[in-house]
């Protein structure tokens, strides 16, 4: 009965993933290419070939892409191959038939012990039998001939392993020939290298020829996983299709043409036929997933061509000359459709897509009533695109004429989603008044100025498409990730009833007239004249949105006459604080022009430009267009002047100070984007902040510390902050008599002093005295929250913490602990957590009464705040004199209730404070036993993903089982084989904890031998390769409990274990020269037994 080899098992399922094109088995037998330059399914038996994916390489040899997919295969293969020689240790010594070659990031200083090192060439001091070394580096030409050098190659990357595996798979395609020969490499049809190995057994006793078996088996088992890994991820890709790639392609159609508002030019397939299945790309590209191929010419780029396949779309390499054919490579990153690649390739397609998206949402229900709304216009004598009409009365006549077709078509008809969104719908509810107001309003006549057009039907219909720029669907937002949903505003809609609406209102609905239809000298009165109102008054704000005035407005801007862009620039400072005007000037497209505006040589005309951009620029949206406008280089540039002196100004330079301040203002607003933030440094930002922060100008000031605290967050700026010597600055300005200015300064401190260097400058600088004393401010609790952070991180460092001691911090802080916002506990808590460093401050803060508000806290919900109260009342803890506090407020057991929240770092922290309280309690054993459910909580973390939640509570179970009774109880809930399940880990503070639980958890019955049957002894042995001390204490003193048993001490003699303690039992430790003795002495024991029951 025929069955199908692996490879053809996996071509098939590779073909598959492929669809829509269904193959013919004849046609296209199996190993045919999934993507060049993979010509056979051959790599690791053809997992990787299939589901692997390869950039493709015309000529040469295509490289792994930096994807999901190969990132989750290259993690398996480095696990295997790394794990390789612990359980497989016959194996791993098995010298490859040739050499794994390729080119290394690893310098010669990476390998140590081992190794023979000669200048710029390491060679491994274990040879082959002819003598070769079995891992050599030459340059950067490294070579490995057996899985063992691999494994320790491997665990000496650390880091970089990834990247070496990569390299690795890259250079040597086919390994398994390598590995074992050519005659082992899966080829196409038919594999029987199996069977030919097994009759190859049969006939003769080879070691050699059972040793290839067993590899063989172990690879083809990876090459099983890697294969139901790729399925798995591949599974849960959504995939385009021919039928999704064609509506897409009509649609775009629709709105592509020869017109300046068309969003392309053409857009066309390259080839006419259609196959069956749908796809237009032929077959031998069909079996890479490609649907078709097409030419688009966009308005604004040379045109493209494009891959559209079921994976995504992207751009190839066009169409060869002199020939007709197309090169398939992929030259850019996959997209997820045709209009998200335009977007990222064509800033003129987004522009006018963004005018035709109105058509994509049209509401039907308004068909009628805009041809009435037009009909109406006519039979008035008004023209189609010359009207007065502001653009609510026009929609009042489009309410109007509903209500009236109401009766008649028996329809309900309400505003466009998109109308309410602008604000416009349901202003008032007289419509007598409304429609006496519109009759009386007469058409106005004049010359208009560039782009001062009034409100029409059309803009009507206009309007909207300005609005859909926020839709979800041709905008994907790609914003700071730090940005909160608090960042992005959400306008509050207000109805105003009735018809008692104040006489600002009418006066300003007079003024708009004047406004659209004068000359410039009629328009100048008429700003001045709306100056008059209180435009910080919302009823102003909105009237003069509801009017139609702030279009005019922003055309205004795009006008030649300078007096009227400033009075409109004025009064759109004013009234750009309403949230509601915000977004209705980012709508109408004012962002744009006021970032022209930022070049024009009137340096009055600039700072309001740039004041009211930093009004406007609170939400992602808005940032993002001065960002793609070029906004952010006009805005630094604004800050480079001549002078930064805080007397003797000329007024040209106090000119130049004023034009930095409203450009520093608006790059504050604009900094809360990450993209913005490294848009400011590539500008050149960074010096001149430096520049301006050594000035004693507070207005100045204090935009620029606020731009520093709120780039701060990022790595890049803490170093620009810290080699620019800004810190003095900040710290000198923690003194100044302004709180906002010091909430900054303290601010930004907070965010850089994650850095050793910048805490130890502000200690240098004297700035933990100020800090010290601003928690004097209770009141201010923006200032405190940025004062407490501050003093927090500068608190990592054990000098700051005794400055403290002495300006009493500590104290201070336990003061602060009852009446706070969360924001400002959180920080208190950490910075105390941080002063229990020294256990003089542990004592400060039983005697102030610190402990009850900490332990009470641990109640709380607050992550951030339990992640940091935890580790307070832990090192509290320390103290047997806290600990009764604690222990008696029933501390403990709220520590151990937080093992069971959700977030990692609480359960670590808890865990981790768990350790002192039962070192310190009185009756530890019996009080641990008192927590019903608590000991097979604790056990069962032991399954966590999380590194430092596995240390903590191998560091609680150590303590834990130094009690008989509860060591007992922990072993029936299976603690031993789940701890054994840990051993192969690289982590050095995860192997000190883990060697100790196991070292204490052998005391009772048979743990030990258990210990050994789970294979937990020889990857321990593998422990005392590391460079951490605390692991070879913990992990000698492991051994030697182990070494109690005879199979144990069999599996750690075979695995060199007595070379690596002879070495350490001359260590200067006693600990771990006892256990390194007595493990080498149980091991010698068993040897002499041994021996004398054989001989006798």
């Amino acid at each position: 009965m025929w069955a199908p080899s692996h490879a053809q098992f996996l071509t098939a399922a590779s073909t598959l993933q492929e669809e829509p094109l269904v193959l013919n088995a004849e046609r296209w037998p199996a190993g045919t290419e999934r993507c060049p330059p993979v010509r056979q399914a051959k790599t690791m038996g053809a997992a990787l070939a299939r589901a692997a994916q390869w950039t493709a390489a015309g000529s040469g040899t295509g490289t792994l892409e930096i994807t999901p997919l190969n990132e989750s295969l290259l993690n398996q293969i480095v696990k295997f191959a790394e794990d390789f020689s612990t359980r497989h240790p016959q194996e791993a010594a098995f010298v490859f038939r040739e050499p794994l070659e390729w080119k290394t990031q690893l310098g010669c200083s990476a390998f140590g012990e081992g190794y023979e090192i000669d200048e710029a060439t390491v060679q491994s001091e274990a040879k082959d039998e002819d003598g070769q070394p079995l891992l050599l580096l030459t340059a950067s030409n490294l070579k490995v001939r057996n899985f063992d050098q691999l494994s320790h190659l491997l665990q000496i990357a650390v880091e970089k392993k990834l990247k070496e595996a990569q390299a690795c798979l890259e250079a040597n395609r086919d390994p398994i020939v390598k590995i074992l020969g050519p005659e082992y490499g899966t080829v196409e049809g038919e594999d029987t290298s199996m069977l030919r190995l097994l009759e190859k057994m049969k006939d003769d006793d080879d070691p050699q020829t059972e040793m290839k078996m067993k590899i063989a088996i172990l690879l083809h088992q990876l090459d099983i996983q890697l294969l139901n890994s790729s399925l798995k991820h591949i599974s849960q890709d959504v995939r385009l299709n021919p039928a999704a790639v064609n509506n897409e392609v009509n649609l775009l159609k629709n709105f592509s043409g020869k017109g300046e508002d068309t969003v392309l030019e053409s857009l066309e397939y390259t080839s006419d036929y259609t196959f069956s299945n749908g796809c237009r790309a032929p077959p031998w590209r069909q079996v890479h997933g490609e649907i078709c191929y097409l030419i688009i010419k966009p308005h604004d780029t040379d045109p493209l061509c494009i891959t559209c396949s079921t994976a995504g779309v992207f751009l190839n390499g066009g169409e060869i000359k002199g020939k007709d054919e197309i090169d398939y490579e992929r030259k850019s990153d996959v997209y997820k459709d045709i209009v998200t690649f335009l977007r990222e390739r064509s800033p003129k397609f987004v522009e006018n897509m963004a005018k035709q998206e109105f058509t994509f949402f049209k509401e039907p229900t308004y068909e009628k009533d805009d041809q009435h709304v037009e009909a109406v216009a006519k039979v008035s004598g008004q023209s189609p695109n010359l009207d007065d009409n502001t653009e609510k009365n026009v929609y009042e006549k489009k309410r109007s004429s509903a209500e009236k077709s109401r009766s008649t078509d028996k329809k309900i008809l309400e505003p466009s989603m998109k109308w309410k969104n602008i604000g416009l719908s349901a202003a008032h509810s007289d419509k007598a008044a409304r429609e006496k107001e519109q009759r009386r309003r007469s058409t106005v006549s004049g010359k208009k100025k560039k782009k001062v057009s009034v409100i029409s039907s059309e803009s009507v219909k206009i309007q909207p498409a300005l609005q859909c720029k926020t839709s979800d669907v041709f905008e994907e937002v790609s914003e700071s990730s730090s940005e909160t949903d608090e960042d992005e505003e959400q306008p509050v809609r207000h109805q105003e009833g009735g018809t008692d609406l104040p006489s600002e209102y009418w006066g300003i609905q007079k003024l708009s007239k004047y406004l659209r239809g004068g000359n410039p000298t009629a328009t100048v009165i008429a700003l001045c004249a709306m100056r008059d109102f209180n435009l910080a008054q919302e009823t102003c704000q909105l009237a003069i949105r509801d009017i139609g005035c702030l279009e005019v407005l922003i055309n205004l801007l795009d006008t030649e006459e300078i007096k009227c862009q400033i009075g409109s620039l004025k009064i759109l400072k004013e009234i750009s604080q309403n949230t509601l005007i915000r977004h209705a000037i980012a709508d109408l497209e004012g962002l744009q022009i006021m970032v022209k505006i930022l070049d024009s040589p009137d340096t009055d005309l600039k700072c309001l430009a740039a004041e009211t951009i930093a009004n406007v620029a609170r939400f992602k949206r808005a940032r993002r267009t001065v960002r793609h406008y070029g906004g952010i280089k006009r805005l630094v540039g604004l800050l480079d002047c001549m002078s930064v002196r805080s007397t003797g100004l000329t007024p040209y330079q106090e000119k130049d100070t004023e034009k930095a301040r409203c450009g520093a203002l608006a790059l504050w607003s604009c900094s809360k984007s990450t993209k913005n933030k490294e848009a400011i440094r590539k500008a050149g930002g960074i010096p001149l902040l430096a520049k301006w922060l050594k000035s004693s100008h507070v207005d100045i000031l204090t935009p620029v510390v606020g731009i520093l605290q709120e780039c701060a967050s990022e790595p890049s700026y803490r170093l620009a902050i810290r080699t620019e010597g800004m810190i003095e600055n900040l710290v000198k300005n923690l003194s100044s008599e302004h709180e906002e200015l010091q909430t900054h300064c303290a601010s930004a401190i907070f965010k850089c002093a994650e850095d050793k260097e910048t805490r130890d400058l502000v200690r240098q600088h004297g700035g933990l005295q100020p800090l010290s004393a601003l928690l004097g401010n209770s009141e201010n609790k923006r200032l405190l929250a940025a004062v407490t952070g501050a003093i927090w991180k500068c608190a990592i460092s054990e000098e700051n913490v005794s400055k403290f001691r002495e300006y009493k911090v500590t104290e201070a802080l336990v003061g602060l602990l009852t009446d706070q916002p969360e924001e400002v506990l959180v920080n208190i808590v950490g910075a105390l957590g941080e002063c229990c460093q020294e256990p003089v401050n542990r004592s400060i803060i039983r005697k102030c009464g610190g402990i009850p508000p900490l332990v009470k806290l641990l109640t709380g919900t607050n992550q951030a705040l339990l992640v940091n109260v935890t580790k307070a009342v832990g090192a509290c803890a320390t103290e047997p004199e806290n600990m009764m506090i604690i222990d008696r407020l029933d501390g403990v057991r709220l520590l151990w209730s937080l093992l069971k929240n959700p977030n990692p770092d609480v359960q670590a922290n808890a865990a981790w404070a768990i350790c002192p309280c039962i070192e310190n309690a009185k009756d530890a054993g019996e009080m641990v036993r008192s927590f019903v459910g608590g000991l097979e909580l604790i056990v069962n973390l032991l399954k966590s993903k999380n590194k430092e939640v596995l240390a903590s509570v191998c560091a609680a179970i150590t303590n834990i089982a130094k009690d008989e009774e509860n060591l007992a109880v922990i072993t029936d809930h299976g603690v031993v084989p789940l701890l054994s399940k840990l051993v192969n880990t690289n982590n050095d503070k995860l192997r000190h904890h883990l060697a100790e639980a196991i070292s204490h958890c052998c005391m009772w019955g048979n743990n030990r031998v258990t210990f050994g049957e789970n294979k937990a002894v020889a990857p321990l042995v593998h422990y005392l390769k590391s460079n951490d001390p605390l692991v070879h204490r913990a992990t000698a003193q492991a051994l030697y409990q182990l070494s109690e048993d005879p199979s144990n001490c069999i599996t750690m003699h075979e695995n060199g274990v007595v070379k690596l303690l002879l070495a350490m039992v001359g260590s200067t430790d006693e600990t771990l020269q006892e256990a390194a003795a007595g493990c080498i002495a149980n091991i010698r024991r068993l040897a002499l037994a041994t021996e004398k029951a054989k001989y006798g």
